[in-house]
């Protein structure tokens, strides 16, 4: 979110963006978290059941593998989308250029407390209360003309709260049935936890989409036997591995599989920035996350 904005501003004078946001969402919003619990909600979700903190950074391999692939196809196809600019527009964006500058720098304190309130493992309800503080001190204390100049507004939480509150409402009998019935359909394997959790994330939340399937994962660990093979927090290793990438990497399917999606959506509309509707944007990332995450089935998963 503190990244979006300044990126469609720099490139505000080119005509070709449309692909921008979308890549954006793939590599920001979901792919790149999936180092630390903060990161993105599906891996927090794990810290809270007891995954240490530094355990992630094992998935180091399977994200600089997925990010070098999708950052090479951004690059040629932006080099592509480049090259159509006008010379007008090319001249138009390097005038316009300026030397990139933090203000309301007081944020970052505010914004260092809040990580620090998450991995020190404040005590519910002291963590979410620390968070609510800084977030009153972070509009107490910042200058109304910075918000305003960076085109902030409540517009894209709002949505994405409405939104996802159906979405939690209507997904608890399907992730409840899939909890009690899960095991008898057989789901044992690593690729098989990476596709499911995936799949379901990119349609459902991912975070109670991870969530259920680490219940499942741990039902799973359970009932085998586990003669030299790593357990965290009561799940195979090789499982959680799987299901954290499948749940973390697919919610960058579509638009709802993840809440800062339709946020970077909502906000690039915003800035008048034309992007994707949903379908369109699901051709996008069946065009060129599913051969990756095949790829990366192949290599780590099988």
């Amino acid at each position: 979110m503190l990244l979006i904005r300044p990126l469609l501003k720099t490139n505000s004078e080119r005509k070709y963006t449309y692909h921008i946001p979308v890549f954006f969402i793939f590599v920001v919003s979901n792919i790149g978290g999936s180092l630390t619990p903060l990161g993105d909600p599906p891996l927090f979700l794990g810290y809270l059941r007891g995954v240490p903190f530094g355990w992630t950074l094992n998935l180091f391999p399977i994200w600089l593998t997925t990010l070098a692939i999708v950052l090479g196809v951004f690059y040629v196809w932006d080099t592509r989308c480049y090259r159509k600019e006008t010379l007008a527009d090319l001249q138009r964006d390097r005038a316009a250029a300026r030397p990139l500058r933090i203000s309301g720098t007081l944020n970052l304190l505010f914004l260092l407390i809040v990580i620090l309130s998450v991995f020190l493992q404040f005590p519910f309800p002291y963590r979410e209360a620390t968070m609510v503080a800084m977030s009153i001190l972070s509009m107490v204390c910042t200058k109304k003309e910075l918000r305003e100049q960076h085109g902030f507004t409540f517009a894209p939480i709002t949505e994405v709260a409405i939104l996802f509150a159906a979405i939690f409402i209507t997904m608890v009998p399907l992730l409840a049935l899939l909890e009690m019935k899960g095991a008898e359909l057989g789901i044992t394997r690593p690729w098989q936890f990476f596709w499911l959790s995936g799949g379901l994330s990119s349609f459902l939340d991912n975070a109670p989409t991870y969530l259920t399937f680490s219940f499942l994962a741990e039902s799973v660990t359970r009932s085998q036997d586990l003669a030299g093979i790593p357990v965290i927090a009561g799940v195979r290793a090789d499982l959680l591995r799987a299901l954290s990438c499948g749940s973390v990497f697919m919610g960058a399917n579509t638009y709802i599989g993840n809440g800062p999606n339709f946020m970077v959506k909502v906000i690039a509309e915003e800035q008048g920035v034309a992007v994707p509707h949903f379908f369109e944007y699901m051709l996008y990332s069946g065009l060129v996350l599913i051969p990756v995450f095949l790829i990366v089935t192949v290599v780590f998963f099988l």
